[in-house]
């Protein structure tokens, strides 16, 4: 028999589709707002740092935006070592130096008790747990102000009010709530059956916790720190009330340097006092800002 005649193959017919412009009026809108959004935020930093950076001389003539003829550092220098802050003209290096000392024990000490809470709140579950985690979250949302009067009369009468220890514990108290949710919320969406595999092996309450649950933290840890650590490092009204003439944070004494009215008022050197009571948050906003957003999706907000 002949044979039958092949049929060609048929050609796939490709339309070409016209490449969209990179442009279009959506995203040029989006990069308008956000570019506004930038020169709002980052314009008061930027008067900060040029006249931070001017003498006396080129301030008075009233150029605020104009860039400085002549840059001098030595307001930055007295802002640190010799601009006074009340009664002593000592800069506010004594201030940072109290920061760090106020920030390092109670963001330790916050995140484990806040870690510890949300670790047994999740997996152990005791009994009165939830209406406990309902009262912490209370906690969260009381103004300092309502209760600063007991927290003053029961400091003092343990002896504790005005010193180092007196200040990290109240850091620690108002930190425990938000840690205590964000942890949780992290453990909550960790499977219960790696727990009930742990509890299996034979894992007790601080095996589990400190060889298995702390090392799977490292996301929510990484957000609890930044948020522990710009929150204590920008409180004022804690700091002025509780640490005490010894222990006065940063940011109280930079209150005293705006506020000190003997002689002339040197506006460069309170910017660049203000610049230096700003430089662990902007720091740490500038090189961990994107480990925030990656602690957050792992499951800051789960659960």
């Amino acid at each position: 028999m002949p044979s039958q005649p092949v049929a060609p193959p048929a050609v796939a017919r490709t339309s070409v589709r016209p490449r969209r412009s990179a442009w279009t009026p959506a995203r040029i809108g989006i990069y308008a707002f956000l570019l506004v959004c930038a020169v709002f935020f980052l314009f008061p930093l930027y008067v900060m740092l040029i006249t931070s950076v001017k003498p006396m001389e080129e301030i008075r003539l009233g150029n605020i935006f104009s860039l400085p003829v002549k840059v001098t550092l030595e307001p930055w220098a007295m802002a640190w070592s010799s601009v006074c802050t009340g009664l002593q003209c000592e800069g506010i290096k004594g201030g940072f130096f109290n920061s760090i000392a106020i920030v390092v024990p109670s963001t330790i000490l916050s995140i484990l008790v806040g870690a510890l809470n949300g670790y047994a709140l999740s997996f152990w579950k005791p009994r009165g747990g939830t209406l406990l985690f309902g009262v912490l979250l209370m906690g969260a949302f009381v103004p300092y102000q309502v209760i600063m009067f007991p927290l003053v009369r029961a400091f003092a009468a343990m002896s504790i009010f005005g010193t180092l220890p007196g200040i990290v514990l109240i850091h620690t108290i108002f930190g425990m709530p938000v840690m205590t949710l964000l942890f949780r919320n992290y453990y909550a969406s960790i499977p219960n059956e790696l727990f009930k595999a742990a509890r299996i092996d034979g894992g007790g309450f601080w095996r589990i916790f400190l060889q298995l649950m702390l090392p799977m933290s490292l996301p929510i840890l990484v957000v609890a720190v930044i948020m522990q650590v710009t929150g204590i490092w920008n409180d004022f009204i804690l700091g002025l009330v509780f640490a005490g003439r010894d222990h006065l944070p940063m940011t109280v004494q930079l209150n005293n340097v705006i506020n000190t009215t003997t002689g002339e008022r040197l506006y460069n050197v309170n910017m660049a006092a203000t610049v230096l009571t700003s430089l662990v948050p902007l720091f740490i906003y500038l090189v961990s800002g994107r480990w925030f957003v990656r602690g957050i999706a792992a499951g800051a907000v789960k659960g």
